[in-house]
């Protein structure tokens, strides 16, 4: 476990192998697309400064994130018109998430490979995990596979279960109910 940063997960850490590992981005787009390890990797890279908040009610700060910027995934993609929010599916037994896409396209969004100057272990995420500086921890996908770009909502597995759509750490928005 990184320092300050508790492991919080459904239970099962995907492996990662790097020759068999895609990216889906699909949905809503001009240019539908799958990408390899090497592929993804071969994008232009991106890095944040920025702290990390969980619903349990830690914080770790000043993290150091390096990966791609979401931007270059959807100037990839060519989002249609009616696109306006999107579907992360990761890796872990059908965990999905949900953000409306005018959030993910804020300029310290991104798809982390590395933390801190060393790459993303598999326990927080790794290889891939999306990074939202301004929601909590569970709308930063960990392990995702899929982007999904859709029309309307579809809320994901924590907003099914009575968590917050929005997630805002600074309203302590944490749950519908």
């Amino acid at each position: 476990m990184a320092h300050g940063w508790p492991r919080l997960d459904l239970g099962i850490v995907p492996r990662f192998d790097p020759k068999a590992w895609t990216l889906r981005i699909d949905g809503a787009v001009e240019k539908p697309a799958t990408l390899t390890w090497a592929q993804f990797t071969a994008l232009p890279p991106a890095a944040v400064t920025a702290d990390f908040h969980c619903v349990t009610g830690w914080s770790r700060f000043d993290n150091r994130w390096e990966g791609v910027s979401f931007r270059t995934i959807a100037d990839l993609a060519r989002p249609l018109p009616a696109a306006r929010h999107v579907v992360l599916t990761c890796g872990d037994a059908g965990y999905t998430t949900n953000l409306p896409l005018d959030m993910l396209l804020d300029d310290d969004v991104l798809f982390a490979y590395r933390h801190d100057g060393k790459p993303l272990p598999l326990e927080h995420g790794g290889p891939l995990r999306l990074v939202v500086p301004k929601r909590y921890a569970w709308k930063s996908a960990k392990w995702v596979r899929q982007v999904t770009f859709v029309e309307k909502d579809e809320p994901g597995y924590w907003e099914v279960r009575g968590y917050s759509n929005t997630a805002d750490p600074w309203t302590e928005d944490r749950y519908s109910f």
